[in-house]
C-alpha cells in the first residue's frame, strides 16, 4: 500500500473511531497509528470502567485511580448489604476469598488488559475480545468486613500473545494487606 493509501486509510479509522466512541460515551483521548495501521488509544480510566464487561452486583471495582502501560491502581468499597455475606458466615460476616480474588482480577487482569489492548490494537480489540482470568498464586494474609474499602494494585509482569500476567496486591485503606501474588488472563472473543 502506497503511503498516500495509508494515510487515507487511518483518515477513515480515526472517524471510525471517532464515532464509535461518541456511540458509547466514550472520548477519543491521546491516540497514534501503529506500525501495523490500527490506531492505538490511551483510554481514560473513567473509559476502562465503562468498557469493563462485569456489571453490578457482580463488579468490585468502584475507580480506577491511575492507569498506564506497567501498572494499574484501582479502590473497591464491599457493600454491606452484598448476598454474599448472609451465608458467609452468619452474624460474622466476611468477604469470601474467592470474591476477594475476583476483585484482583477485574483490576489487575480484565482492566489493564483493556488498557494495553488499546493501546495495541485501538478501540476495535477491545470491543470485539475480553481478558478472562486464567489462573492465580495468590496469598491471603488479612481480611475484608462488609463495608470495608480495599485499595486492588497490579503491576505487569509481560503482555504477549494475548496472555496478561500480573503481580497484583490489595490492602485495606489503612494499608493492612490482604492478599497478594500473581495473577494471569487471556483475551478471548466475546
Amino acid at each position: 500500500m502506497r503511503l498516500r493509501e495509508q494515510k487515507w486509510v487511518c483518515f477513515v479509522t480515526l472517524i471510525i473511531l471517532i464515532t464509535l466512541g461518541q456511540h458509547h460515551d466514550l472520548r477519543v483521548g491521546e491516540w497514534k497509528v501503529s506500525e501495523k495501521g490500527t490506531v492505538s488509544v490511551k483510554l481514560s480510566p473513567q473509559e476502562i470502567l465503562t468498557l469493563l464487561p462485569q456489571q453490578e452486583p457482580f463488579r468490585f471495582v468502584d475507580e480506577i485511580i491511575e492507569v498506564d502501560e506497567d501498572h494499574i491502581l484501582a479502590h473497591y468499597r464491599f457493600r454491606t448489604e452484598a448476598d454474599f455475606y448472609r451465608g458467609h458466615f452468619p452474624g460474622n460476616p466476611v468477604t469470601p476469598g474467592v470474591i476477594l480474588l475476583e476483585s484482583l482480577a477485574q483490576v489487575g487482569v480484565v482492566a489493564l488488559g483493556i488498557y494495553l489492548f488499546a493501546l495495541e490494537e485501538g478501540l476495535e480489540g477491545v470491543k470485539d475480545k475480553t481478558a478472562l482470568f486464567v489462573d492465580a498464586d495468590v496469598d491471603f494474609s488479612g481480611m475484608v468486613l462488609p463495608g470495608e474499602k480495599v485499595i486492588i494494585s497490579g503491576r505487569k509482569v509481560f503482555f504477549r500473545r494475548n496472555k496478561l500476567r500480573t503481580e497484583a496486591a490489595m490492602k485495606t485503606a489503612d494499608g493492612s494487606l490482604v492478599c497478594s501474588g500473581t495473577i494471569s488472563g487471556l483475551r478471548v472473543p466475546q
